[in-house]
């Protein structure tokens, strides 16, 4: 009796005219998981896990009995996109907020946060501002995902602010470093997905959202305190909003982009500091804040900032070239392999395996790995430092927060691990190819429009990063059949995000269960839209003007 020899899989070429050979149809069916994604989240009011189950399933069939992908190829895709979002992304995630954890858990973050609050000589609209802005720029780079939302509107009611004040204030000052939230995590997915290298879309990114971060401590003013609030503290707030900009312009170019809001959020907060020690405000009597009545010492204050300090210096150190080179030497225990039964039957269309079926991880210069290495600097630090009985620190607290970090996280890991995946069937059958050139037919406008993709996936799903996931390849592909700078589009995709961040349900169900006020998420839908489209309006503007001669200048 003979054997038959083992079926050979089909090789697979994502091709945009699948559908009958028309372009349109392809990307009309393209665009069908996206839309059963965005009306499972919002029409039948499902979690963005389930939408996104539901959109992932979608993209399969779509793939298969539409594009022709094989079913194992397109299973594949999908586990591969799997492990993408588990690691390195929600490992940063979850690494960054374990940080946090360990500073809430040992006592030091009340520390810091009545840091915050005890700067602006007694001035509720100046302490509104830089906890709002600064520290909900700290917690956004550290965090993100809702905690600097939650966290200073409750700060801004302690101090007097009124509830539905105090939530609009938050939700407006959380757009600016949304774009590097979570230790950069949308830049870092986008570069993931399109191959281009993170630090590029950085550096994009830092010439768009700075411009954004320059007028919003003087839009928290007038949110605070009206016109009056402007005119008599515009000045502090031009300052702050001024060094953060210059800052997080700097870092994204030159230092590691993952900490780009944590330094500038700390040096324009300490900027402001300094110019309150030569500047008097004019205070009304009505916008004098609760004062804090125990006082801080220095050595307090010097612990409670000593953990972000110490980040800053371990990403440094990854990033060191002198004498050694450190990340060549971290590079060595990178993990790099070709996705088994995936790589070398998805093809490009010259015959080519496809470099996107590589998977490849940066095992000790990720991330995720250098906060970890931080948080156990900081757990040994703070273990020395005495005063158990009020700031206690243990090998079994920090384990302890990591355990109740992953128990908080599993549905927001479950969610991205999902999108991720949904991402890599429609990047790798061709649907997202086939989008972006039918999108790209409108040729250079494209740029203007551009950022509205980002701003309508982080409005809807909440996420920065999610938006990125769904909508940066498809940035990349109109691009490049726009002669539109690829990398433009998919920072642009990402800065558009940071503005849609305000008028996400989620973010405002956030911000009304913060100041005690559930049920009043359409009345802040209604206080913040206009300020989310106007800054969207000017993205696109700026944007499309950096796509032609008139700012390409200010590109890398």
């Amino acid at each position: 009796m003979t054997t038959a020899p083992p079926a050979v899989l089909a090789a697979y070429t994502p091709d945009t005219h699948a559908v009958g050979g028309s372009l349109t149809g392809t990307a009309l069916l393209g665009l069908v998981p996206l839309a059963v994604f965005f009306l499972l989240l919002m029409a039948a009011r499902r979690s963005a896990l389930q939408s996104a189950l539901g959109s992932l399933v979608t993209a399969l069939l779509v793939a298969v009995l539409g594009y022709g992908m094989p079913v194992r190829l397109g299973v594949l895709s999908a586990t591969q996109g799997l492990l993408n979002g588990l690691l390195p992304i929600m490992l940063i995630v979850v690494a960054a907020i374990w940080f946090y954890e360990l500073t809430v858990v040992s006592g030091r973050f009340e520390d810091l946060r009545r840091s915050f609050s005890a700067v602006g000589r007694g001035d509720l609209r100046i302490q509104a501002m830089l906890i709002a802005f600064c520290f909900g720029g700290l917690l956004e780079a550290l965090a993100g995902f809702g905690a600097p939302v939650a966290i200073t509107a409750a700060m801004l009611m302690s101090i007097g602010l009124p509830r539905l004040k105090a939530a609009v204030t938050v939700l407006v000052a959380d757009t600016a470093p949304v774009a590097f939230g979570a230790m950069a995590i949308p830049i870092t997915t986008g570069g993931s997905l399109t191959g281009i290298r993170p630090e590029d879309i950085a550096a994009v990114v830092g010439r768009q959202t700075p411009v954004l971060a320059l007028f919003v401590p003087m839009l928290l003013l007038f949110l605070v305190d009206g016109v009056r609030g402007f005119r008599q503290l515009w000045p502090l707030a031009l300052v702050t909003g001024g060094v953060f900009a210059v800052v997080q312009f700097w870092c994204s170019q030159h230092f590691a982009y993952e900490l780009t809001d944590v330094v500038a959020s700390l040096i324009g907060f300490a900027a402001a500091v300094v110019m309150l020690r030569f500047w008097t405000p004019r205070t009304p009597e009505d916008q004098r804040s609760r004062v804090e009545t125990e006082p801080l010492t220095r050595r307090r204050v010097t612990l409670a900032v000593l953990p972000y300090a110490l980040v800053i210096a371990v990403f440094a150190l990854a990033k060191l070239t002198v004498g050694v080179d450190m990340p060549a030497l971290l590079g060595n225990a990178a993990v790099t392999f070709h996705w088994p039964g995936l790589y070398g039957r998805l093809l490009t269309a010259d015959g080519t395996p496809s470099s996107s079926a590589v998977y490849s991880l940066d095992v000790l210069g990720n991330p995720g790995t250098l906060l970890i290495v931080s948080g156990l600097l900081v757990m040994l630090v703070y273990g020395l430092a005495g005063d158990r009985d009020r700031f206690p620190m243990s090998g079994r607290m920090g384990l302890a927060a990591a355990g109740s970090t992953l128990r908080t996280m599993r549905g927001a890991i479950a969610t991205v691990a999902t999108v991720m995946s949904l991402a890599y069937v429609m990047n790798q059958s061709g649907q997202t190819v086939a989008i972006g050139t039918w999108l790209a037919a409108v040729g250079s406008v494209f740029a203007l429009l551009s950022p509205a993709l980002g701003w309508l996936g982080t409005a809807v799903t909440g996420s920065d990063t999610s938006a990125n996931a769904l909508f940066a390849t498809l940035q990349q592909s109109a691009g490049k059949a726009a002669g539109i700078d690829p990398t433009l589009l998919v920072a642009a995709n990402s800065s558009g995000g940071v503005v849609g961040k305000l008028v996400s349900p989620q973010n405002l169900t956030i911000a009304a269960t913060a100041v005690e006020q559930p049920g009043s998420e359409r009345i802040l839908l209604g206080k913040v839209i206009g300020y989310s489209v106007a800054m969207l309006a000017l993205l696109g503007v700026l944007v499309h003007l950096q796509s032609t001669p008139v700012l390409s200048w200010m590109l890398p």
